[in-house]
């Protein structure tokens, strides 16, 4: 009899234990570019409870699907920091071309893109290896983000000293068209079906919406001052903007392009991330030195966190 009970215990804990595992809410991730760290933020309550060094100037990140490693642009030392979630350290450096920014990951989690901003060409890595795989070159000038879209064919690339965007056909790997959008281009984001893009223009204070069936520019929406982040929600609907110049997100409705709230945050809002269940969105105030948490649902801030010193973005795994 007491050793049934005591069976009936071990499987209750392990039930317990298991269903906390899969409940357990995700990390953000903050990259803080003049303390040369990441601040870990647990989304549950909202608090700091950790933070490693990540080079000398960390901007750019993406997180493997797996959630075992993160890859950090350090711009200072044209670097591809790979870091260890598990152990908080860098296992791995890939050496880029000069001026790292921004840095995004395929839908299926097999390739990171790294921008490489004063080379004038996007550097793309296999995550399997933490090789460089290829690089291509962009036809606009100074290369920001490169965002791949969801269905694995295309990578967009703001051209940061222009006002462009480059084209990138995956299979082919070279630029294949570019497209004139508002001036300084910077943070771009995909719907989930891939049909379309926006894309935020810093000096113009617009949004560029691409159809891309066509890769053309179909509306121009005019947000806050200094437009720069984009995240779109998992569901597609909404998409927010980060208006560094004024403090502030603009909401986009995707079913009508147009904007519906506008959210005061920190000083210099820039590049976000939103939870994998699309209630809560976290923004990098880099002159504030804090994130901001986003309820997604009543498109107000909740709350305010202090992080590392001049946060460049937050990654969500």
């Amino acid at each position: 009899m007491q050793c049934k009970i005591e069976l009936k215990l071990v499987a209750a804990t392990a039930a317990l234990f298991f269903s906390g595992s899969l409940l357990a809410a995700p990390f953000a991730y903050s990259t803080n570019e003049k303390s040369g760290t990441v601040s870990i933020i647990d989304t549950q309550t909202d608090k700091v409870v950790g933070s490693f060094k990540a080079g000398k100037k960390p901007r750019g990140a993406a997180i493997t699907n797996d959630g075992k490693y993160m890859f950090v642009s350090d711009q200072k030392q044209n670097a591809l920091l790979v870091i260890d979630l598990a152990k908080k350290s860098i296992s791995d450096t890939i050496k880029l071309d000069e001026s790292p920014e921004g840095v995004g990951i395929s839908h299926d989690g097999k390739w990171i893109s790294a921008a490489n901003e004063e080379d004038n060409t996007v550097s793309v890595i296999d995550t399997a290896t933490h090789k460089v795989s290829y690089k291509v070159k962009m036809q606009g000038k100074n290369p920001e983000h490169a965002e791949f879209s969801p269905d694995g064919k295309w990578m967009y690339v703001s051209a940061e000293e222009a006002k462009y965007v480059d084209v990138v056909d995956i299979a082919k790997r070279t630029s294949v068209k570019l497209v004139e959008v508002g001036e300084r281009p910077r943070g771009i984001g995909f719907l989930p079906d891939s049909s379309r893009a926006y894309v935020a223009n810093e000096a113009a204070g617009t949004v560029s919406v691409f159809d891309t069936s066509k890769h053309e520019v179909v509306a121009t929406i005019t947000v806050g001052l200094r437009s720069n982040g984009v995240k779109v929600l998992p569901n597609g609907k909404k998409v927010y903007i980060s208006n560094g110049g004024d403090g502030t997100l603009s909401v986009i409705d995707t079913a009508t392009n147009k904007v519906t709230a506008t959210i005061p945050v920190g000083k210099r809002p820039w590049n976000m991330d939103i939870t994998p269940d699309g209630k809560k969105l976290y923004v990098a105030n880099g002159k504030s030195n804090s994130v901001s948490v986003i309820d997604t649902e009543s498109d107000k801030a909740i709350k305010e966190i202090t992080v590392g010193d001049t946060p460049w973005g937050v990654f969500v795994h």
